[in-house]
């Protein structure tokens, strides 16, 4: 049987071109099923190892099991991205993976607006998907372009770096030690202020991460080990601290309850962060090199260190000294105000 029609109309392809190559396919009209099945004795002749590829049938979810099982374990938070992920093709409907389109996604997205999501949220949901096909793609688990390559991010308010002044600072850890019970938070804090690291960071180090005047992260988050040179005094403080009170402890909520208690002014979502932009901001303001900071912070391009080139003692000062005008009393006239009016 090569071509035969079906009790419901359709026309199903059965056929072998040669021993062990056989293709079977149901199609509404005799002459795609005709089409179809020159196309096989053609392309058989051509290229013996040559198959019809069956449609990618899976659904969005079975990816993301892909990508977990090909992937995941590569990244420091691949089991919460995971979890994530999984609630996100839920809130899709589940589609077919190859079927899904920009379209969709952008109404998902405009609804969960609506609904009071974040946008900052939704862009982080947005990338982490886009990663699901990009990987897959790169694997040749799929063999589709990314649906959601065209999507565009939604465009964010910058927000300004909050940093602690030098009162401010004091207050805090005067806060910390009348406040916290436990004796790591204040030493922790300490070394994030001392070497812009970010809390985690600061909480795992051990005793033989700390020697010679540096302080080595491990446990990065741009998987990336970096040494920071910290002064002498503090490097004794620490490994006192050590013998006399052992390992850190996960400490994170101790800090942020201190950090409420002292009611000073960090906006929401910072908490131990503003450690790290009071060492980079007060660093910068000092006139250190931008350079120089973005490996201190372990920043992976240059452009996350350049949201502190604002704060540098010459930023934008070219603005003074190359704009058109230097003289102002002569366009303004001394003593004059606007309009004409006597000052």
């Amino acid at each position: 049987m090569a071509i035969e029609q079906q009790p419901d109309g359709r026309w199903k392809v059965d056929v072998e071109p040669i021993k062990g190559k056989r293709f079977r396919k149901t199609f509404k009209t005799k002459a795609e099923a005709q089409r179809f099945e020159a196309t096989c004795r053609a392309k058989v002749i051509d290229a013996p190892a040559w198959s019809p590829k069956p449609k990618d049938r899976r659904r969005l979810s079975d990816l993301i099991d892909r990508w977990a099982t090909l992937h995941a374990h590569t990244l420091s938070d691949g089991e919460a991205r995971r979890r994530l992920l999984d609630t996100l093709a839920k809130d899709l409907g589940n589609p077919i993976a190859i079927k899904l389109t920009g379209n969709e996604y952008a109404e998902y997205r405009t609804n969960a607006l609506k609904a009071g999501a974040n946008p900052k949220t939704l862009n982080n949901r947005l990338g982490y998907l886009r990663s699901v096909f990009n990987v897959l793609f790169q694997l040749s688990d799929i063999d589709y372009p990314n649906p959601l390559a065209r999507v565009r991010p939604l465009r964010l308010q910058e927000k300004e770096l909050a940093y602690l002044t030098d009162q401010q600072i004091e207050k805090l850890f005067a806060t910390i030690h009348s406040y916290c019970r436990t004796p790591h938070v204040a030493m922790i804090a300490a070394i994030c202020l001392a070497t812009g690291a970010r809390w985690g960071e600061a909480q795992a180090l051990t005793p033989e991460k700390v020697r010679n005047q540096l302080v080595t992260f491990v446990n990065t988050k741009g998987k990336r080990v970096r040494s920071i040179p910290v002064a002498q005094e503090l490097e004794q403080q620490i490994h006192r601290h050590f013998k006399q009170h052992g390992q850190f402890s996960n400490c994170l909520n101790s800090f942020d309850k201190a950090l409420a208690e002292s009611r000073l002014p960090v906006p929401a979502g910072q908490s131990s962060h503003v450690l790290r932009h009071t060492f980079a901001s007060h660093f910068v303001m000092s006139g250190g090199n931008i350079l120089t900071l973005q490996k201190i912070l372990g920043h992976t391009t240059l452009a996350m260190t350049m949201r502190y080139t604002h704060l540098a003692p010459d930023h934008l000062q070219d603005a003074i000294k190359l704009g058109p005008v230097s003289d102002y009393t002569k366009l303004l006239g001394e003593g004059v105000a606007m309009h004409g009016v006597p000052a």
